[in-house]
């Protein structure tokens, strides 16, 4: 089945909160490149943040699962060659592709010169597939039944709380 037939297919499926396999309607790729990122309340229950990076598309929960930060005002920036979001409030990297928490670590923290890698604290943050059919651009909620941290955030409290958060001006140099 191509996948244009399987959107076809998914679109027109119940869209009751059981079914949350189906792929919602996010936007024209054209108005998500242009604007880098667009949030959505998707199947009216998940805060979805989509990223068009360097070609690609990602999405994933849009409050970050330490605390809540709202994702669409982080940098992306390149951490050991994966991609990630950098919480704008307490600056944790999250990869876009799995949601991995990333981390610098230290073997020995008494050799000097201090030697640091990036680590990987698992998958914090719950990311979303994203498909593109003619122009238009799908993402279909990860129904894992396993928790993820970042579900914690994905309420009413934190829906109306955050969006409202407006980032912090960077001071110039």
């Amino acid at each position: 089945m191509s996948s244009e037939e399987e959107i076809s297919q998914t679109s027109s499926a119940s869209s009751s909160s059981s079914n949350l396999s189906t792929s919602h309607f996010i936007g024209r790729k054209e108005d998500i490149v242009k604007a880098g990122r667009v949030t959505k309340l998707v199947n009216g229950c998940r805060d979805v943040l989509v990223v068009h990076h360097q070609g690609q598309l990602y999405a994933m929960d849009v409050r970050c699962y330490h605390s809540g930060g709202a994702l669409q005002y982080g940098d992306i920036e390149e951490f050991n060659g994966r991609l990630c979001i950098v919480c704008p409030w307490h600056k944790y990297k999250i990869t876009l592709a799995e949601g991995e928490s990333l981390y610098q670590a230290v073997d020995d923290p008494t050799a000097k010169p201090l030697r640091t890698y990036w680590r990987s604290k698992g998958v914090k943050q719950r990311v979303h597939k994203v498909t593109e059919v003619n122009g238009d651009v799908y993402v279909m909620l990860n129904d894992s039944g396993e928790a993820i941290e970042s579900d914690v955030y994905q309420t009413e409290k934190y829906r109306r709380a955050s969006l409202k958060a407006k980032p912090k001006a960077k001071p110039k140099t």
